[in-house]
């Protein structure tokens, strides 16, 4: 029997363990070069505080930066990582190459140590949803995402704020990108950047991991926002996740169109619903 796997990826039955690592490994290596680096090199929106306008911008060696940041971020040391960054802007050193110059290189060094096994997957992870914030923060948005529909489905995975189980949806996300669509996983952690996420893009399909139950309380008003703010006013919503394994609930109770706890219906349930708006 083949494995299954909920929206949060998880196998349901016991399969061929190291396989499934590695096709994490590749998943994310992926979602790292593929999206998350690109996303971040597509970035068009600077501001820039007083202090970077007339700030030094000769050239700067920031390898051990980089490398003390990504350590930061993996360790889950907010503040640390924070107060490199507000250090170098204190010294001059503009909003665009704080961003281009250490958290993009930050970002490649952490798919370099999870490809050579020198970091776990919880931790790179964690570590690009802090350099997110850290990117949100300092006035960063991706602007170049379409606004329009298009001929692909267009679907944005995310968890629902309150964790960071991001291992099981980049499996997900092969999922739907073997059908033809077009995914993104968006690392975001906060309501406040999910909600800013789906206005700056189109998208069909929002998807949303829950694990844990003290989510769910504030799950009804998240999907609100998340359809007030979306440019697609036909967009719909999909939950799933570790806790509709254990919890027996409906959609609508929760403000949702549907929920799956298995990828392959899920793709195939995203389809129906993006018809069904037609």
């Amino acid at each position: 029997m083949p494995d299954h796997y909920s929206l949060s990826g998880t196998p349901r039955t016991s399969g061929a363990a190291d396989a499934q690592a590695y096709e994490c490994r590749e998943s994310l290596l992926q979602v790292i070069q593929d999206q998350i680096i690109p996303r971040l090199l597509n970035s068009q929106q600077f501001f820039l505080t007083s202090s970077n306008e007339s700030g030094y911008q000769g050239p700067v060696n920031l390898g051990a930066e980089v490398l003390a940041f990504a350590d930061f971020c993996i360790q889950r040391k907010e503040d640390e990582a924070n107060a490199l960054v507000d250090r170098l802007m204190a010294q001059g050193l503009r909003s665009d190459r704080i961003f281009l110059e250490l958290i993009t290189p930050a970002a490649r060094h952490l798919g370099v140590l999870w490809e050579q096994d020198r970091c776990d997957f919880t931790q790179v992870t964690c570590g690009l949803a802090q350099m997110h914030q850290i990117t949100y923060r300092i006035g960063f948005e991706f602007q170049d995402g379409p606004h329009v529909e298009g001929v692909n489905e267009r679907v944005m995975l995310a968890c629902a704020p309150g964790s960071q189980h991001f291992l099981g949806l980049t499996i997900v996300a092969d999922f739907f990108r073997k059908t033809g669509a077009d995914v993104v996983l968006e690392v975001s952690s906060t309501e406040t950047e999910l909600v800013h996420a789906v206005a700056n893009e189109w998208f069909d399909v929002i998807g949303l991991s829950v694990a844990i139950e003290t989510q769910l309380p504030a799950l009804p008003g998240l999907v609100r926002q998340l359809r007030a703010s979306s440019g697609n006013p036909k967009v719909r919503v999909v939950l799933g996740g570790p806790i509709f394994l254990i919890r027996d609930l409906r959609p609508e109770e929760l403000g949702a169109d549907a929920i799956s706890t298995d990828a392959r219906e899920a793709v195939v349930l995203v389809k129906k619903l993006v018809r069904s708006t037609d």
